[in-house]
């Protein structure tokens, strides 16, 4: 393996993890985080990928769980506009004895107005002569860059998540699972004064969830067909209408299977003061249900700006 590239970064080991939501409330960067479940270093662990971009840089981040659940291995890469042909590297550090190799190549990154790269990049996760996860459609360039052999085992996709900013309407581009298509996303709130708040949510371009008086329907869920299977979306925009800045709305697009899609649910809402159940299952345990398809979840954070 080769060591880093000098592209401006910092790595540490035995990190605490820093409370996500107030970060980013306070920077106002967009993020895209993936959480990948493995086998590292002799375990089963959590492997959690972090992009985000504000207008100075783009940040790269890869954390490991360690053995305990609060702690983290975690090496940071950030790369300035300006630095464009330094946007390949590596750089390690130790998991329970045992090196861990970050390496990536964006140099070629096309990134079409995304946090994350949507082609032409790889971003490979190396740990004793394994590639234990490698993302990007460049993979046969990462195998070749690291002389390492793929991992035996397929890494699990547990869960998505995603921090947009916005007035009213928010928007992004993602994939529902690792090798589906992309599809847009886009949630519109009109909460204006003298008019009863309302909200649509539309799959790519199409209103698949109507919800009126959101004042007394600001959490609930609702079932969507998408293409084979269908989608249980997951909506809390309790702060939207009477919380103070910063504001954020969660969203939970969870995708089920068509064996378990037959009979959809219909709509339910709740009013409650108290955090959701479902949401807060969800938040908890995304991965815990079972080792497929049904177990991944996206979450979508929206926050309002004035």
């Amino acid at each position: 393996m080769h060591d880093s590239t000098g592209i401006p970064a910092s790595f540490s080991s035995g990190e605490r993890q820093t409370d996500e939501k107030a970060t980013v409330g306070r920077s106002g960067q967009s993020v895209f985080m993936s959480v990948y479940r493995t086998k590292l270093a002799s375990q089963c662990r959590f492997i959690t990928v972090t992009w985000c971009k504000n207008l100075l840089l783009h940040g790269l981040s890869v954390s490991v769980q360690g053995p305990n659940s609060d702690e983290h291995y975690q090496c940071k890469v950030e790369m300035k506009p300006w630095h464009f042909w330094r946007k390949q590297g590596s750089m390690h550090f130790t998991v329970d004895g045992r090196r861990v190799d970050v390496v990536w190549d964006i140099k070629a990154a096309k990134f079409n107005g995304e946090t994350e790269p949507q082609s032409d990049y790889y971003v490979a996760i190396v740990c004793e002569e394994e590639v234990v996860l490698v993302l990007g459609d460049s993979k046969k360039d990462a195998y070749r860059k690291t002389g390492c052999r793929p991992s035996l085992i397929d890494p699990i996709l547990v869960s998505r998540r995603e921090h947009v900013f916005g007035k009213k309407k928010f928007s992004t581009k993602v994939r529902l699972d690792e090798k589906g298509n992309f599809h847009g996303i886009s949630i519109e709130c009109n909460n204006s004064a003298g008019f009863d708040p309302r909200m649509e949510i539309k799959v790519d371009g199409k209103l698949a969830i109507n919800v009126k008086h959101l004042q007394w329907k600001f959490r609930g869920n609702e079932f969507i067909n998408l293409g084979k299977n269908g989608v249980e979306v997951y909506w809390d925009v309790h702060d939207w209408l009477f919380g103070s800045s910063p504001r954020h709305g969660l969203f939970i697009f969870k995708p089920i299977s068509s064996a378990v899609a037959v009979a959809p649910p219909g709509p339910t809402t709740s009013v409650s003061t108290a955090s959701s159940p479902n949401l807060e299952g969800l938040l908890m345990n995304p991965g815990s249900r079972n080792d497929d398809h049904s177990s991944f979840c996206l979450f979508l954070h929206a926050w309002k700006v004035e």
